[in-house]
């Protein structure tokens, strides 16, 4: 992968996870809950994704 690739998706990942912060936070939902669910994705994301 291209650096400028690279660096584009990081910028992408980054920029999603700030516009999701801020959707949540104009919706109302409390930052705890944003990162429990957060949490609680990465751990099954996790647990599908196990290859042993």
């Amino acid at each position: 992968m291209p650096l400028t690739h690279f660096l584009i998706l990081i910028c992408a990942v980054i920029l999603a996870g700030g516009v999701t912060l801020w959707l949540a936070a104009s919706a109302g939902v409390p930052l705890a809950a944003v990162a429990l669910c957060a949490v609680l994705a990465a751990g099954l994301v996790r647990l599908m994704a196990r290859v042993e």
